[in-house]
Order: structure tokens, then C-alpha cells, then sequence
């Protein structure tokens, strides 16, 4: 079983995962190995890194924001499977999912990013530009090392491309709860339910939902028909806001992410 399937497994019955995103490198890699400890220890079942890319076109202004800084002070994907690597040493539980562009992936060679991913301990890849139309290269290598291949369903999925997924997806899905890019609008939670009671016709592996979860409120709401909830603007906008007071900083992340998780467990 993945480290992903079991994170599932291992929930209580009815509660669900939390699942926080962060932008490697924002703010600096070492504090970026800090946050994910304390993203751990306010109650993170799974972390969603995402590798800083130039052209990020399907994130809002305070990720996209967080990909510039990153990409500025030089971060690459190496940096962030050594930084996944450093995570291992003292966590073998939280599973880790890299969220990304496919272009930095291309760079290092399907097959080498694969053997990197599962040598430094990557639980599962989402690649937010690759159709699953066009995943085949890349699921092969990572289903030799069993890493889970995670794909976004939106709204305006249609039923014939979620019986495709049901083929080629693995870990978790992730729903993309709102039209647009990250951070934007006000997420609707009957339009959730209705979408999520849909998806599950076609696909059975848990559902995660992310885009306009920001509190604990809305994160309890979604979590009565979700499996996840993933939150990522919120946290992102105290990095920016706090990048020169670390301390405020890890504070800030870790007091919304325990609010969060508490909510939905």
C-alpha cells in the first residue's frame, strides 16, 4: 500500500484528511523544511509542495507571486526532492505530493525524475498542464516506483473524461471546486456536493477539494462530502506577508492549519 492510500486508510471513520500546500523555496528552502514540520505537527495527513515554475497559468496572484519569489532565488526540482530527502530523515508517515508544471519534469527526463522522486521519498505527482490524455510516458515511470499519479477534475469535467480517469489516476483526485485559478472566488458548497456525488459514479478513490477553502468554516462545510480538504492561498499569503519573521511566519501557517484540521476531523 502507498504511503498516500494508507494516510486514507488510517483515518478514523468520519473524519478527513487535511491536506496544506506551499510553494518550495518561497521564502527560502530551510524555512520551507520548517513549515512542512509545522504543517506536521498542526495536523497535516499529506503536504502538497508545489516546484516553483516560471509561467505558473493556473495559479492566482499570491501563488503565482510565490512561484516568482522561488523561481528568483533559484529553486529548482532538484532542490525540492533534496528537500523532500531532508523531510525523510525525520518523517516516514506524512505523505508528500509534488504539484507542479510539466516543463521542469521534461527538463529532467521522465524516467530520472521518477527513480529521484522515489529515492527521496515523493508519495505522488500533480501535474497541472498535462492532460490524462497525454500521461501515459509519464504514469508508466512512476507506476514502476509506485508513486500515485494525481489528476484535477473540474467542474466542466465530463462523465466520459471521468471514466477516463478512473483508469489512470491513482492516490487521490483533486476537484477544483471553482472556475479559474487558485485562490479566486468564493467556493459554492451545494455545487460541491452535487459535483462530488457525480464524480463518485465514475471514480472511487478518495476525492480531495481544493480552490476557495480559506477557514475552518468552509473547510468543515466541504469535508461533510469530501474525503480532503486542501487549502493552499491562505498559507501562502502569510509566507509572503511574514517572509522577513520567521517566527511569525511558522506561527501564522501552523495556528490556521491546526484551525483547519480540527475542523475536519
Amino acid at each position: 500500500m502507498s504511503r498516500l492510500a494508507q494516510v486514507f486508510s488510517d483515518l478514523p471513520q468520519g473524519q478527513k484528511a487535511f491536506i496544506p500546500f506551499i510553494t518550495a523555496g518561497d521564502s527560502g528552502l530551510d524555512n520551507t523544511f520548517e513549515l512542512m514540520q509545522t504543517l506536521v505537527s498542526s495536523g497535516a495527513d499529506v503536504i502538497e509542495l508545489g516546484v516553483p515554475f516560471s509561467d505558473p497559468m493556473a495559479d492566482g496572484p499570491v501563488i503565482a507571486k510565490s512561484h516568482e519569489r522561488a523561481v528568483k532565488a533559484g529553486v529548482s526540482l532538484h532542490d525540492v526532492l533534496n528537500l523532500v530527502k531532508r523531510f525523510r530523515q525525520t518523517n516516514d508517515t506524512t505523505a508528500v505530493v509534488l504539484m507542479g508544471y510539466l516543463n521542469p519534469i521534461e527538463v529532467f527526463g521522465y524516467q530520472s525524475f521518477a527513480d529521484a522522486a522515489s529515492i527521496n521519498g515523493v508519495d505522488g505527482v500533480l501535474v497541472v498542464d498535462m492532460p490524462p490524455e497525454e500521461a501515459h510516458d509519464l504514469k508508466q515511470f512512476l507506476d514502476q516506483k509506485d508513486i500515485d499519479f494525481i489528476f484535477l477534475v473540474a467542474p466542466t469535467t465530463t462523465n466520459d473524461r471521468l471514466e477516463f480517469l478512473a483508469n489512470v489516476a491513482s492516490g487521490f483526485v483533486y476537484f477544483v471546486s471553482l472556475k479559474g485559478v487558485t485562490g479566486a472566488g468564493h467556493i459554492d458548497v451545494d455545487a460541491v456536493n452535487n459535483n462530488m456525488a457525480r464524480i463518485r459514479q465514475f471514480i472511487n478513490l478518495p476525492v480531495g477539494v481544493g480552490f476557495g477553502i480559506k477557514d475552518a468554516k468552509t473547510a468543515k462545510a466541504v469535508s461533510k462530502s469530501a474525503d480532503a480538504v486542501i487549502v493552499g492561498s491562505s498559507l501562502v499569503s502569510f509566507i509572503e506577508q511574514y517572509s522577513l519573521d520567521k517566527d511569525k511566519m511558522l506561527a501564522s501557517v501552523g495556528e490556521l492549519s491546526a484551525e483547519i484540521s480540527a475542523a475536519v476531523k
